[in-house]
């Protein structure tokens, strides 16, 4: 049986759900395949697409998961993984505005209770939204969602902030987006 093998070595069907006994360990593993995915391939759509998939495949209690791009002042809708999505969020507005104007993540335990919050799907209880920073601009955001009150808490913060830094580590963005 073939096998295809990904940039740096990385088997795309070895990535997959693995039980870990601490968040640390998790997310060292999807950074890991992260790495292995988009270390040594050029282009920024397949690279973040690859990145949306990654997350998708292996975060447990999730339903969105994917990208904005900052573009004309405004973010644009990137590659994502799950239902379809709002296409513009103004600078300023909404948890992925909110992250993109401040450049600090945004980690919403309960999105009912942000002021502002902008329901692109309605299952949508908590968000994690990452600033995407590089040479100190803003590129655009990371942005999950989860149907569970609660979900994400301060080692997601710390690990998806790694992960996006491996995203701008190997990334190259075009110049429309820094």
């Amino acid at each position: 049986m073939a096998v295809w093998v990904g940039i740096c070595g990385v088997a795309m069907n070895d990535i997959k759900k693995i039980n870990f006994d601490s968040k640390d360990k998790f997310y060292n593993y999807l950074n890991l395949k992260l790495t292995g995915l988009i270390c040594e391939e050029p282009d920024w759509l397949a690279n973040l697409s690859n990145a949306a998939g990654v997350l998708w495949l292996l975060l447990e209690d999730i339903n969105w998961a994917g990208f904005y791009l900052y573009k004309n002042e405004e973010l644009i809708l990137g590659p994502f993984q799950g239902r379809p999505a709002c296409t513009h969020i103004k600078i300023g507005k909404g948890v992925c505005g909110t992250a993109a104007e401040t450049k600090e993540t945004q980690l919403i335990k309960n999105v009912h209770e942000f002021p502002g919050h902008i329901a692109c799907d309605s299952a949508s209880n908590s968000e994690i939204v990452v600033p995407i920073i590089k040479d100190d601009r803003l590129i655009g955001v990371l942005d999950i969602d989860s149907p569970v009150i609660g979900r994400f808490d301060e080692k997601d913060r710390k690990h998806l902030e790694r992960f996006v830094a491996v995203i701008v580590r190997y990334v190259n963005f075009p110049e429309c987006f820094v």
